[in-house]
């Protein structure tokens, strides 16, 4: 739920704007990047957020937000056809399953999530407004947002199911997922002692910019029905510290923990010797902050796709899976958790859409 400079009404998709759930953010007033961005954040306004997981911020101001029945896209998704490239195949997907088993076993690090970014060609003609279409349709999600701002390079739709940050005045809360299984399958031992990590991890994380006492895990390991799979998903909360900005919650929080590891320092450095690309908004932050409500709704940026332009100038769209990794990981079955979390969504992206005029 949005709040913000609210009028009612349906609407249509202008070129740059921002959607999240019923809501749509049109004219672009100001456009910040790195520190910059997250230290406007504490300003005035409505901001769409983007942040890679590698750190890097985007955040647009928004000069008006409409709250209404989305409308249909403007735009023609054809369906992409044929097989998406992997930035990593199976077996060196294994491979590094295998790694950080070994450094677990070496006490260096105790869970890791590795990924791989699926990538495809796009048509110049493609819209992600009917992408977009298309994924509320066969995947509705509770953060799914949209975001197109030319002048920020941003070009992205999401479906994601995990809250990053959500903020109301003075309390902050956070639900990790960690545990993945088939609808109606039982999660395994796994994947509840992943969970029971990440959220202390997570409560770890927000302890610095909370009042003390305050950070309290509300649920644990609670089961949330996905469209093709099932989650373990824990809610963290807590209050904030007098004077606490968001640079500092950043700080302190930022990549979230589920798609990291534990500890975060050593599951980052397990990353960046393992995975060959950068993750870019992939395992981010994609969301909104309202400043003068201090409010805010940030999604972990999970089941999103974003365009972009690869070094010979191809529009190119990107998505990214990834699984857990523990002592007791299986190399395969880790390799299938990602085939899983990719292959409803990748699907949908075979299906074609064009407005109904």
């Amino acid at each position: 739920m949005v709040a913000g400079p609210v009028l009612a009404g349906p609407y249509h998709s202008p070129v740059d704007h921002a959607a999240f759930g019923d809501a749509l953010a049109t004219g672009v007033e100001d456009v910040r990047t790195g520190e910059a961005a997250v230290d406007a954040l504490d300003g005035g306004g409505f901001w769409a957020v983007v942040a890679t997981f590698e750190g890097a911020v985007t955040a647009v101001r928004f000069g008006s937000v409409v709250r209404g029945p989305v409308a249909p896209s403007a735009g023609r998704w054809a369906g992409l056809p044929g097989p998406w490239r992997s930035s990593i195949d199976e077996a060196a997907y294994r491979d590094a399953v295998e790694e950080v088993r070994r450094r677990v076993a070496a006490g260096t690090v105790y869970q890791v999530n590795i990924c791989r970014i699926l990538s495809h060609e796009l048509p110049e003609s493609a819209d992600l407004d009917a992408l977009a279409a298309v994924l509320r349709a066969g995947n509705p999600a509770p953060y799914a947002a949209r975001i197109r701002v030319d002048a920020a390079g941003l070009d992205l739709v999401s479906a994601s199911p995990e809250s990053y940050l959500e903020r109301d005045g003075e309390r902050i809360v956070s639900r990790p997922i960690k545990g993945t299984s088939r609808p109606g399958e039982p999660m395994l031992d796994k994947d509840v002692a992943e969970n029971v990590m990440i959220t202390d991890l997570v409560r770890n994380d927000l302890s610095p910019v909370c009042e003390p006492g305050t950070v309290d895990v509300e649920v644990l390991c609670g089961l949330d029905p996905h469209p093709g799979l099932d989650h373990l998903v824990s809610t963290v909360a807590g209050r904030l510290r007098p004077g606490v900005r968001w640079r500092d919650i950043v700080a302190c929080t930022f990549p979230p923990g589920s798609v990291s590891g534990a500890p975060k320092h050593t599951a980052l450095a397990a990353i960046r010797d393992l995975e060959p690309v950068p993750r870019g908004p992939y395992c981010g932050a994609v969301g909104w902050v309202d400043a003068d409500r201090r409010r805010a709704e940030l999604a972990v940026g999970i089941r999103t796709f974003w365009a972009q332009r690869d070094d010979a100038g191809r529009r190119m769209l990107h998505f990214g899976t990834g699984a857990g990794i523990t002592w007791g990981s299986d190399p395969l079955a880790e390799w299938r958790e990602t085939e899983l979390k990719a292959a409803r969504l990748v699907g949908l992206t075979g299906r074609p859409y064009e407005e109904d005029r």
